[in-house]
């Protein structure tokens, strides 16, 4: 975990303090409601008549009948996603470039993001399919409707900036702010891992069991990805690769025949 709060000296006690209430805090306002819902969620799903490889669950799902309306309710939802992120990312630093910069979310080295990105998308998205089959058929896996949204002109960019919204929160929270914070707490490599990924894996939980294991393995490619690898500390391929993840599963979903999709087990 190299890093340049590693030559600075050890943090007092009171600034500690205030960096662990600060990482409640920003988690508090970002991935933990979603990680407490999904807790909850799990728990109602198994404790109802209903098997759970039988129930679905949908993530981006119409507002408002009216489409004019349901477009800016889904433009407000995407930009409050977006917005706790920037929070996050803000308290890293003095000043905003330096924050951006300090976790790799600049645009100095678009290429080689870009090639980085797609290549943990690969290795992501394909064995994450597979996982998602195999939680099918154990029956630990709730049927995911990426979106169920009304097939109108704007679905498509919609989902993309769904997609990207998702991945800059999450890759900029749970692994750039979160693993940089805990390293400045001196926090150890494994255990800074393990949070991260374990806390990937409990905002996933109302997809089920399955799911969440899965990314839970996510999470520890993506920690280590950021804090380990010389070209390291750079989130921008976690959120090209996150996005594009995303992106597939979303647009996909949402374009590919319903045949199709029953086929592949995925409907």
């Amino acid at each position: 975990m190299a890093d340049a709060a590693d030559a600075a000296p050890l943090p007092s006690r009171a600034q500690r303090r205030r960096w662990t209430y600060e990482i409640w805090l920003v988690l508090g306002v970002t991935v933990l409601a979603s990680a407490t819902y999904a807790i909850l969620n799990l728990v109602d799903r198994y404790t109802i008549d209903v098997p759970l490889a039988d129930q679905t669950a949908s993530i981006n799902t119409t507002i408002n009948a009216r489409p004019w309306l349901d477009l800016l309710y889904q433009l407000r939802r995407i930009a409050f996603i977006a917005l706790p992120a920037l929070l996050a990312i803000y308290l890293l630093a003095p000043t905003v470039r330096a924050a951006f910069r300090r976790i790799g979310l600049d645009l100095t080295r678009v290429r080689t993001d870009l090639l980085h990105g797609v290549a943990l998308a690969a290795c992501v998205g394909i064995p994450g399919l597979g996982v998602y089959l195999l939680g099918r058929a154990l029956g630990v896996t709730v049927q995911v409707q990426p979106t169920n949204l009304t097939a109108v002109w704007w679905t498509v960019p919609v989902l993309v900036l769904a997609a990207l919204a998702n991945g800059f929160l999450e890759e900029s929270v749970v692994v750039g702010y979160l693993t940089t914070r805990l390293g400045d707490l001196r926090w150890g490599l494994v255990a800074t891992i393990a949070a991260s990924a374990l806390l990937r894996g409990s905002y996933h939980l109302y997809q089920g069991p399955g799911m969440a294991i899965g990314n839970v393995f996510m999470g520890v490619l993506f920690a280590w990805y950021f804090l380990v690898p010389s070209w390291g500390r750079r989130t921008m391929p976690l959120v090209v690769a996150h996005t594009l993840i995303d992106v597939v599963a979303f647009v996909g979903y949402a374009l590919v025949p319903a045949a199709w999709l029953a086929a592949l087990g995925l409907a």
